[in-house]
């Protein structure tokens, strides 16, 4: 009886010194795997960009009849007005809702072009080398757009849309009577395009990207020389095609 209880109590003694050294050993550490974090298009940017723009022929019309007064066109002519470098600064924001692959934004752009040509009318009846006509789009260009863009992750495609802000110089000489006239104005006016943005970083993106800007303005040139003469121009739309690069301030 004695033995029994002799080993109860030594087993309960070593026990409870079992229990108060574990209640002296610090916490054991169980490290935790951090959530990989979800890449979202939510953020404001800003950028550059560089490419190339182009334009459809740009075409006058004679507002005057043979003896100069005014009638019909008596007759009309086109011109090319090439290619130009385009390039400028891009800033924006976008938002994405938590959940979704839609994303929507609003960019600004500004800008420098240049397209130029000229011509000279090919049935003056004081020849084919009197009458010249020609126009310039810029130097400069502005386009205030919104986007709706698709994202799978980092891969973005979006279209955009907007108003667009161009200068336009037209002008018109005659070698044989001195005759000149010439026009310069600002015009607003309408831009669509779209693009595909690759995220190649949480802060860097890069995009390739296609606008057009919808001008079909006619602008009149008008003088006088005894009687008085006047010149349509016709200056088509703009297209552009572009690559940028765009710095996300997450």
């Amino acid at each position: 009886m004695r033995k029994t209880l002799l080993a109860a109590t030594t087993s309960a003694a070593l026990s409870m010194v079992s229990l108060a050294y574990a209640a002296d050993l610090p916490p054991r550490y169980s490290p935790s795997i951090p959530p990989v974090p979800v890449f979202t298009w939510t953020s404001c940017y800003v950028g550059g960009h560089a490419g190339v723009a182009w334009a459809n022929d740009a075409t006058a019309f004679d507002r005057n009849n043979l003896a100069g007064q005014p009638g019909p066109p008596f007759d009309g002519w086109s011109y090319s007005t090439g290619s130009s470098f385009v390039g400028g600064g891009t800033a924006g924001c976008n938002w994405q809702p938590i959940g979704t692959p839609f994303v929507a934004g609003i960019e600004g752009e500004i800008g420098s072009l240049k397209l130029s040509g000229s011509g000279y009318d090919p049935l003056d009846p004081a020849g084919p080398n009197n009458i010249l006509s020609s126009t310039k789009i810029g130097n400069w260009y502005g386009v205030v757009a919104g986007r709706l863009g698709y994202a799978w992750d980092r891969v973005l495609l979006y279209v955009k849309g907007g108003g667009a802000f161009v200068n336009i110089q037209n002008s018109v000489s005659d070698v044989v009577t001195g005759f000149t006239a010439s026009t310069s104005t600002n015009e607003a006016t309408w831009a669509l395009g779209g693009g595909l943005e690759w995220a190649l970083h949480p802060n860097w993106s890069v995009k390739a990207e296609y606008m057009y800007i919808g001008l079909d303005k006619t602008l009149s040139d008008c003088g006088f020389l005894a009687t008085s003469f006047c010149y349509d121009h016709n200056v088509r739309g703009i297209s552009s095609a572009k690559i940028g690069l765009n710095y996300r301030f997450n």
